[in-house]
């Protein structure tokens, strides 16, 4: 692998680092959760959404055709990099799914009326997406879906509930996984389309979480009419269109930056005490602190191996599915472990801690959340195991069944 910029990428990190310096403001720390109304912070977003898309940042890989940047992955993984130090105005919060998901799903599977129609608006931030994939009965099995999708006339009907939907709730539209055709086994039979959040019969309920937040949603769709133009990709083949999705759902979420990490820590060790002691003194705390730096120094390099593919212009392998489940983890295992340093004030909120605690503070509310998104622990390590040291599958007694044979 290599650690070091080309030439080009060292000029083009030059320039975004230029770029970021005069457009955006550095992160302060505070910036978990917003304090605006949420009219407000799309605003916020869309206004910093759209300096970007005049600077060519704002979706770098895709085609300056429909608005994006025309640039490689590479570019966008540098660009991310160096604006991890900034306050992004929110614009991960709202248009993230759209642009890391949604866009480049119908980039690669949809027709060039589509693209034309959904790219462009929702590159700059004029439309907000959504991904409808888990259902209640399916778990982290999204190719168990049980919405359905029967022709009527030209047209569709869907019917069916989805869960776990981020953003729903202000989203424009949704890329949908039905059952089209339940004689067929699980991961045949199913159907991608482009849902209108705001057509008849969509009723969104907005799901509160412990953290405060209330970033989920329920879906229920009741006869709701979708054209045929809007699906995506044949008719029974969404599950191979449903895996780029979740292959990118995967990067955004291994890839998260900003995360509790080793650092701080660090830093909350050298500020606590055990029986009067200093707390970094003791070894009970710095050794999983080492545990932690190793971890994520292996992910780095994890990193580094998929970058460097990127740079040369190749596809990088799983990497991203490793770190997910490397990572994922470990951020719930060091809010537990900083709420710990704190001892019984480790219980109180930021604010009777300050705001630099609201990171502890989410992480313990929504750690155990990130290993359920993108795939559970257990989703994850089997695909490991399966596809990338190649050992015997998981025994599935559902293979080849036709899906309305299943038991439900």
């Amino acid at each position: 692998m290599d650690f070091n910029d080309t030439p080009e990428e060292a000029v083009f990190r030059t320039q975004a680092r230029s770029w970021l310096e005069e457009n955006a403001d550095r992160r302060t720390g505070a910036e978990v959760s917003g304090n605006q109304d949420l009219t407000s912070r799309i605003s916020r977003a869309r206004a910093y959404q759209q300096r970007k898309v005049k600077a060519g940042y704002a979706a770098i890989t895709l085609p300056r055709l429909y608005g994006g940047g025309g640039g490689s992955a590479m570019q966008q993984v540098i660009f991310a990099q160096e604006e991890a130090a900034f306050d992004n105005c929110g614009v991960v919060d709202f248009f993230g799914i759209g642009l890391g998901m949604c866009l480049p799903t119908i980039l690669h599977n949809g027709t060039e009326q589509q693209r034309e129609r959904y790219l462009a608006s929702g590159i700059r931030g004029d439309d907000i997406w959504c991904q409808l994939f888990s259902e209640p009965s399916g778990g982290s099995d999204a190719a168990a879906a049980r919405t359905s999708a029967v022709r009527d006339g030209e047209d569709w009907r869907i019917n069916g509930q989805k869960v776990w939907t981020s953003g729903a709730h202000f989203s424009d539209f949704g890329i949908i996984t039905t059952r089209t055709d339940p004689t067929l086994p699980k991961h045949r039979g199913m159907t991608m389309f482009i849902v209108n959040m705001k057509a008849p019969g969509v009723d969104v309920r907005p799901i509160r979480q412990m953290s405060g937040e209330g970033e989920f949603n329920e879906v229920f769709f009741t006869d709701v009419l979708v054209p045929d133009c809007q699906r995506l990709g044949e008719v029974n083949e969404g599950w191979s269109v449903a895996v780029s999705t979740l292959m990118h759902e995967r990067v955004g979420i291994g890839g998260r930056s900003g995360d509790l990490g080793w650092r701080r820590m660090l830093e909350l060790a050298g500020l606590a005490t055990i029986e009067g002691q200093p707390a970094i003194d003791d070894w009970r705390v710095t050794g999983p602190i080492v545990d932690s730096w190793l971890i994520e120094f292996g992910a780095q390099l994890i990193a580094y191996r998929g970058q460097t593919a990127l740079s040369k212009g190749q596809q990088p392998g799983p990497e991203q599915t490793i770190l997910k489940m490397l990572k994922a983890p470990l951020i719930q295992q060091h809010a537990y472990r900083a709420m710990d340093l704190m001892g019984e004030a480790g219980m109180l909120t930021p604010e009777a801690l300050g705001n630099d605690w609201r990171e502890v503070e989410r992480a313990w509310t929504f750690g155990a959340g990130l290993r359920i998104a993108g795939g559970s622990d257990e989703i994850l390590r089997n695909i490991v195991a399966e596809r990338v040291l190649g050992l015997l599958p998981d025994v599935r007694m559902d293979k080849g069944v036709p899906f309305n044979q299943i038991p439900g």
